[in-house]
């Protein structure tokens, strides 16, 4: 949210006259400005990483008892450390790299038969995380909301209303993952998703494009090109696009795309606001924080630190190759389409949720090792 907010101020900014915009060229450094904002707060995580105690589970591993039960005691006090300290020693005394004798697994141990089901939910979790487009919305927030036709400044306006939504959500998650479980919280976000993306969907498939006849003389240039298009109603971005690029040229059309939609779109921004908002709403609460909560729950000790890099592997993949394709899709299935294939993957993820995902609400690590993992 700080940095949807520091890029609108930016933004803002250098439009303005002021001599401070023109010392700091921050009306033709831009971006530069957006992007090296952001090295502040990761500047403030890595002093912060400082004041983070060890895993008491890691420091029995490497034969530091003393400085283990210190950080069980920190976390839930003398009496629960002792117990807490005695069932993390008795687990990881069973575990398979301890009576192999080696102090690491490698990573075929992490496909054998008893940790298939830990592993499926982990990988089901991983990838519906990132293949509903989340990142896709924050990254081209400002994209998605010109396609509505409020407008450049609007656009970025209304990204840092997403960013507070999910600021908001997320302390919400915060506060309830513990009282209410990791899996009501993942069902009803997931189906929250659902909704919002089919919204979504229908939102965008039912806007309608009309280039205005009187809005050519504002393009003067291409005013007689154009001309063939004006007046016409398209039902879809794409056709919309694909008109006017062959008429006045793809390139021109690019660089004229927000002015455009915003003449020319017809729709309810109402209910696109209110479909991504909710979505990120929805997500904030549920596969955002829960998903990483899931991963240090769900597998067990003696391997726990090499399926999260496993996982959370294939997590940033999929986010790589959904972000990849997200201006593709536009382009070629339309806006419409790329939310309601979203909202397909989330249906299904749902499902698969649904039927296989345990709740890990007021276990302990080794609890759900003997729970989960069969041995």
């Amino acid at each position: 949210s700080v940095a949807f907010f520091s890029n609108y101020l930016i933004l803002a900014w250098s439009q303005s006259d002021s001599a401070i915009v023109a010392y700091l060229k921050i009306d033709i450094w831009q971006w530069r400005w957006m992007l090296g904002l952001e090295a502040l707060p990761a500047l403030f995580y890595l002093v912060g990483l400082r004041f983070v105690p060890e895993s008491p589970r890691w420091l029995i591993m490497k034969n530091r008892p003393d400085e283990a039960l210190s950080v069980l005691t920190l976390v839930a006090g003398p009496t629960q450390a002792k117990i807490e300290l005695t069932a993390i020693a008795n687990s990881l005394s069973n575990s398979p790299s301890k009576n192999t004798g080696s102090d690491s697994l490698g990573i075929a141990t992490l496909f054998s038969p008893t940790l298939h089901k830990v592993l499926f939910v982990g990988m089901v979790v991983a990838i519906l995380q990132q293949i509903t487009g989340i990142n896709s919305v924050f990254f081209y927030a400002p994209m998605i909301f010109e396609q509505t036709g409020i407008g450049t400044d609007a656009s970025f306006l209304q990204a840092v209303l997403v960013g507070l939504t999910n600021l908001f959500f997320t302390i919400l998650a915060m506060l309830f993952i513990d009282k209410v479980g990791r899996r009501p919280l993942l069902l009803a976000g997931v189906s929250g998703i659902v909704v919002c993306m089919l919204m979504l969907a229908y939102g965008f498939d039912t806007a309608r494009y009309t280039l205005p006849v009187n809005a050519l003389s504002e393009f003067s240039e291409k005013a007689d090109t154009l001309a063939s298009v004006a007046g016409q109603t398209f039902r879809s971005d794409v056709a919309f696009r694909e008109a006017i690029s062959n008429s006045a040229g793809a390139a021109w059309y690019t660089a004229n795309e927000a002015r455009l939609i915003q003449i020319s779109v017809s729709l309810n921004s109402y209910l696109i606001l209110f479909g991504i908002l909710g979505f990120v709403a929805s997500f904030a609460v549920s596969l955002g924080p829960v998903m990483w909560v899931l991963f240090s729950e769900l597998f067990p000790n003696h391997i726990r630190a090499l399926a999260i890099s496993v996982v959370g592997l294939v997590n940033s993949a999929v986010s790589f190759l959904v972000q990849l394709v997200f201006p593709w899709e536009l382009a070629t299935i339309g806006i419409a389409g790329t939310f309601f294939i979203y909202g397909f993957f989330a249906l299904v993820g749902l499902l698969l949720v649904a039927k296989f995902l345990p709740e890990t609400k007021g276990m302990s690590l080794e609890q759900l090792e003997v729970e989960l993992v069969k041995s």
